[in-house]
């Protein structure tokens, strides 16, 4: 296994040196003396002052009062000695969740003393009164955070007496007291078997209980009967009921590892998993620390040390949530993050911020335990459940004959003699493809020779003809890339064999917009080219396929969405260092010098088909003159265009809609017409005479003079940006409009992914800014608009909006939406007073930044000047902005919305009072410090909210 590396440099991250009490769990060691050697861990020595400080108190009341009121300061002094001992090793948290531990056991056992001699004396008792506590749980293992809850078995002979329950009761009423959360349960030895055989979880808790005080006997029998009577010949039932459970858990955790804001306990690759990994390791083999998982051969020495640092890694992150929230919280939300990088040292390095370098590393941990947990269950599978693996998904592909070296281990792929296959170092990337090929999974024991071995390959191998040939395979050959890609990511091998691969390994992107690593989004990216290749998104990607199916050149295309992000996690643009990198990579991947090109090109200019679709007015021939000189042939657009879907697609489950797919497919269709008419082709002109066509067609029922009245009234932009029914729709709100109405027409528009707003009212100066003030108030996002002004001087805009989970509006709600529309528009509403109480940023969003980038664009439009505002999003941003141009005379054409998760990019096609660009300097900068103060003083007013 590879252990994960650090991503900047950490403060002292060893415990100070141990001299105190002894550690529970872990025996010969003991706590630092700043803990340990407080008078709470001297238990008899403490609760003999208790005893004195008693002496003068008789009501029982008072006497517990006075006990929880000492447990109490020693718990806070002994709680803020272990706080500020961690903060002398913020990234090693073992000494530290086990000191948690000795504090609640010094504190059981007080209570348990104070309960028999002082409320409840009982010198003589009988068998029948003999009682054992016990901890369970992650009590029970020694394992506590600062806010875990407290798990007890109150273990009796027979039937609880009178005497055990009076003990029992208070010693839960003082830890009631002390505001401890506790778990509690009283049960004889053959309850404990009963219900252990019925229940997996609690059977899972007496695996893991511990003996604190008490009658120690009684625990000795619950220890032999358990082994004897419950655990023995049980095994294989109990992995199918922990393989089970933990399937259930990551399907509730969101089913995957790279969850945005995981979950440190439950979550895939979380501590869970490696407790599962120990439990299973203890029922079956009867180990008592997770050390001996080696000598039972379920794990090799390095392997375990990965267990080690990936534990030790978790328990300090969950630790450090308990203690800045001041509860038992293990979810790692967005702002936490950043909070818990500061604390475990990281800082800002190298184009990135901490909490990225942090997360980072918690994904290698996490992807470190996802391995584990694989080698760990797969070998007890082979021993005990032996169940035979099943295919890696191949529909209707039959097993196929495996090549010599290799051979089949219960229905796995393993290697037949571990010396004759690293005597060909080749075979680290061959058995990837041999997997591939045949349908197998891989053994674990085949893994595990294979992350042993990973310094075989080097720079020659790198440069082997043979080797690249078996990657490419990899990619090309057999449909499902991805499986061995991540296999290959996990174990090492991706980044050995192309190390410029190896900086984006579980690299985080701190936004909302991204919701996996580099590397996983690159595998994404990869998965979603196969499944097109496959025909299996045809109906949602028709594009996309048929691109596929008339023929590209397949290799150019993986190669490039493999490469395409390797740039990462750098102060330069991505794309540009990218392509630098693949220029590379590529001649060792065998490519030719032409395909070399065209993969450096591609990474380049990987993300500008997906600008000019979301970021420009694809509507304004000049937009698609721009681009088709970017592409420049068919060929490179039809690349593009399908690594931009990949790319978009691989970014996350909700992130490709239909109104991204309709913008895509209009720009490749126009840039397409451009490359085979000429550029010349693309005019204004033209697409009026087309638009006016279609949209006498769409009105035929129309007498001819209303119908010329409609074509002539308005200016050539109006013709290029909508489409014929929005057209239409707006022929049919002016008809005979009076001067003073406002007319909406609110409709889903499903092709778009979004609900589309028009108005037809009298133009007046600030109109976009108040239409955009109105929706801002129903909590509408803006995904696109448009507005024009007629000859006869009506506005016509045009919105297409989304609700706030990104989704067109119900129908049911339209009628309210368009009732404060109204209003707003009306004047009953003020938008800017109304917005103060809703313009506000979510918490946990908080900790997101983006710097403010204003440009003014002169060359992209013919008419318009274009300023871009790329910034932090938030509801009343739009309404901002509009309303600073509105001041300032501006006139809006039309705004193109690009939203990236908590990233906006707001494009606006402006005129000034003349209907001129925007050409001098000195107004130019104006406006660009009015635009950034309004920016800023909205942040601040939303921050405060």
């Amino acid at each position: 296994m590879i252990l994960p590396r650090e991503a900047s440099p950490a403060p002292a991250s060893e415990p100070a040196p141990v001299t105190g009490a002894p550690i529970p769990g872990a025996p010969g060691t003991t706590l630092p003396g700043a803990i340990g050697d407080h008078p709470i861990f001297d238990t008899p020595g403490f609760c003999r002052t208790l005893c004195d400080r008693l002496a003068d108190v008789s009501d029982p009341r008072a006497r517990r009062h006075r006990i929880v009121e000492a447990l109490a300061v020693a718990r806070a002094e002994v709680l803020a000695a272990i706080a500020g001992d961690f903060a002398t090793h913020p990234r090693a948290a073992w000494i530290t969740v086990r000191a948690y531990s000795a504090l609640m056991d010094a504190m059981v056992e007080v209570v348990f003393r104070m309960a028999c001699e002082v409320f409840h004396p009982n010198a003589t008792p009988t068998v029948g009164e003999r009682i054992a506590v016990l901890a369970v749980g992650g009590y029970g293992r020694a394992e506590m955070a600062p806010h875990s809850d407290v798990d007890l078995l109150f273990l009796t002979p027979w039937k609880t007496t009178a005497w055990a329950e009076s003990v029992i009761e208070t010693m839960l009423y003082m830890l009631w007291d002390l505001k401890l959360k506790v778990g509690h349960a009283s049960r004889t030895v053959k309850d404990c078997l009963r219900l252990g055989r019925e229940d997996y979880t609690i059977r899972t808790a007496l695996l893991e209980r511990r003996f604190l005080i008490g009658h120690a006997a009684l625990a000795e029998e619950l220890r032999r009967k358990l082994r004897s009577d419950l655990f023995k010949g049980t095994g294989a039932e109990f992995i199918e009921a922990k393989l089970a459970e933990r399937a259930e858990r990551h399907k509730r955790q969101g089913g995957q590892r790279y969850v945005l804001e995981p979950n440190v306990k439950e979550g895939k690759g979380g501590l869970r998993d490696l407790q599962t990994l120990y439990w299973i390791g203890k029922y079956v083999h009867g180990v008592r620390q997770a050390a001996e998982l080696v000598d039972v051969g379920l794990f090799t020495r390095e392997e375990y040390q990965t267990f080690r640092s990936a534990e030790d890694f978790l328990w300090a992150v969950r630790c450090h949530l308990h203690l800045m929230t001041g509860r038992a919280n293990d979810q790692l939300t967005f702002d936490l993050q950043v909070e818990v990088a500061a604390r475990m040292g990281y800082a800002d390095a190298g184009g990135r911020r901490a909490v990225e370098h942090f997360m980072q590393d918690y994904f290698r941990h996490a992807t470190h335990v996802g391995e584990l947990t694989r080698v760990f269950l797969t070998t007890l599978e082979a021993r005990h459940v032996k169940r035979e693996a099943s295919q890696l998904g191949h529909p209707g592909r039959g097993r196929r004959k495996l090549r010599a070296g290799f051979r089949l281990d219960n229905g796995r792929l393993n290697v037949a003699d571990p010396k004759s296959f690293l005597s060909d170092k080749l075979n680290l990337l061959r058995i990837f493809e041999e997997a591939l090929r045949t349908g197998y999974l891989i053994h674990p024991e085949a893994m595990r020779l294979v992350a042993a071995n990973l310094h075989l390959i080097d720079d020659a191998m790198r440069e082997d003809a043979e080797a690249a040939r078996i990657f490419l395979d990899l990619l090309l050959k057999h449909g499902n890339p991805e499986r061995s890609l991540r296999r290959m990511n996990e174990l090492g091998v991706l980044s050995a064999f192309i190390p410029e691969f190896e900086p984006i390994v579980a690299m985080m992107q701190f936004n909302v917009y991204h919701h996996y690593t580099v590397d996983e989004h690159t595998i994404q990216t990869i998965s979603t080219l196969a499944q097109i290749e496959r025909k299996e998104l045809i109906e949602e990607l028709p594009l996309s396929s048929a691109i596929l199916e008339a023929g590209i050149n397949r290799k150019v295309l993986y190669v490039a969405l493999l490469l395409h992000d390797i740039g990462k996690g750098r102060p330069e643009d991505h794309s540009i260092v990218g392509a630098q990198i693949a220029r590379k990579v590529t001649p060792r991947l065998g490519l030719t010098a032409e395909e070399c090109d065209t993969v450096d090109w591609l990474v380049r200019y990987h993300l500008v088909m997906s600008d000019m679709a979301q970021k420009r007015d694809i509507g304004d021939p000049r937009t698609v003159r721009d681009f088709a000189k970017v592409v420049k042939t068919r060929r490179r657009l039809d690349l593009l265009t399908v690594l931009t879907v990949c790319d978009i697609r691989g970014v996350g489950p909700n992130t490709w809609n239909n109104w991204k797919a309709m913008l895509l497919r209009r720009l490749h269709a126009d840039t397409a017409a451009a490359l085979e008419g000429g550029l010349e082709t693309v005019n204004s002109a033209k697409r009026e005479d087309e638009a006016k066509r279609a949209l006498r067609e769409a009105l035929a029922d129309w007498d001819t003079k209303d119908l010329r009245r409609e074509t002539a009234r308005h200016y050539d932009p109006y013709w290029q940006g909508l489409s014929t029914e929005t057209h239409a729709v707006f022929a049919g709100l002016l008809r005979d409009i009076p001067d003073d109405a406002i007319r909406i027409d609110i409709k889903p528009d499903p092709d778009h992914d979004a609900t589309r707003a028009c108005f037809a009212l009298a133009d007046h100066p600030g109109i976009f800014s108040r239409l955009a003030g109105a929706l801002a108030l129903v909590g509408a996002n803006v995904v696109d608009a448009r507005t024009y002004t007629s000859k006869d001087g009506y506005a016509t805009a045009v919105f297409w909006i989304q609700d706030s989970e990104g989704h067109p509006y119900e129908e049911d709600r339209l009628p309210r939406l368009r009732a404060m529309i109204d209003k707003t528009l009306k004047g009953e509403v003020v938008a800017r007073e109304a917005l103060k109480d809703r313009d506000r940023i979510k918490k946990r969003e908080r900790q997101f930044q983006f710097p403010t980038s204003i440009l003014f664009d002169n060359e992209g439009s013919e008419i318009y000047t274009i300023i871009e505002v790329d910034t932090r999003d938030r509801p009343g941003l739009l309404y901002d902005l509009t309303r600073t141009l509105a001041a300032n005379n501006i006139y809006i054409a039309s705004a193109v919305i690009a939203t990236y998760g908590a990233q906006v990019v707001d494009s606006f096609y402006v005129k000034d009072m003349f209907g001129l660009k925007l050409h001098a300097k000195a107004k130019r900068d104006s406006l660009e410090r009015k635009l950034r103060q309004a920016i800023t003083e909205g942040a601040e007013r939303a921050r405060a909210q």
